[in-house]
């Protein structure tokens, strides 16, 4: 368990904006020993989950294997993206899928029509829950506890001036967001960009994932978002969640 633990601890380390990382970097950020973390990255290395050039580490692509064995496991992944497509089609803006983990949510499926945002949004990219309407969408079905443990553990950071941080008033808002079933994100995660998003749930109701739409401030409006977008995103939703509810 300790090594599978460790193991994922330095996958984790790295990122976007840690693609190359020396040992003694993957040793800071993991917390272990230098002399471990040469252990373990040897070890990865001849696994093909790591490479080498020199002193410095990055990630090989069989990495994503362990993501794709996730993804592909779960039969709502390809229902979800078939209905991102087919809703991409229809309101001509880019839409995602993500789950929760902790305090980020991580995209699980991506359909774009151009690129949007300055933050890169793909598979596997982690975004700060408190900041994403699919973030909020995931937090609004937490059971009080786990959402103490969430606001226990988080800081939120004030990413455009748009951004609430402030406990109270993300408490609020996730009470309205579960009271109405979808969450409507007006700059707050990036200047310029508005989100509409909306849960996905299993068969008993509980939210598993969250879909969204995601298009430019200049260019939709939060009020044509609500009017145009929202039934259009309900309804693909509804879809994938009478798929999940027919499995098992």
């Amino acid at each position: 368990m300790q090594a599978a633990e460790r193991s994922f601890a330095i996958i984790r380390a790295f990122g976007q904006r840690r693609q190359v990382l020396s040992q003694a970097q993957v040793a800071e950020l993991t917390g272990l020993s230098r002399a471990t973390a040469r252990r373990f990255l040897l070890t990865m290395e001849a696994l093909g989950y790591v490479g080498r050039d020199g002193r410095n580490y990055f990630l090989r692509p069989k990495v994503l294997d362990l993501g794709y064995a996730y993804l592909s496991s779960m039969s709502l992944w390809d229902v979800a993206r078939e209905q991102m497509e087919l809703l991409v089609r229809q309101v001509r803006e880019s839409s995602s899928a993500s789950v929760l983990d902790g305090t980020d949510i991580i995209i699980t499926a991506r359909v774009q029509t151009q690129r949007i945002m300055t933050v890169l949004v793909e598979i596997g990219t982690r975004l700060p829950a408190h900041a994403t309407s699919m973030g909020r969408v995931l937090l609004a079905d937490l059971p009080s506890a786990a959402l103490d443990d969430y606001f226990g553990k988080v800081v939120p950071e004030r990413l455009t001036p748009r951004s609430i941080t402030s406990e109270q008033e993300l408490r609020v808002i996730l009470k309205t967001v579960a009271s109405q079933g979808w969450c409507l994100l007006d700059e707050e995660l990036e200047e310029g960009v508005r989100s509409l998003a909306v849960p996905l749930r299993d068969k008993q109701g509980a939210v598993i994932a969250a879909m969204n739409v995601c298009a430019h401030a200049s260019r939709v409006s939060a009020d044509r978002m609500q009017e145009e977008f929202l039934p259009t995103l309900l309804q693909a939703a509804a879809t994938v969640d009478k798929h999940t509810c027919s499995k098992g």
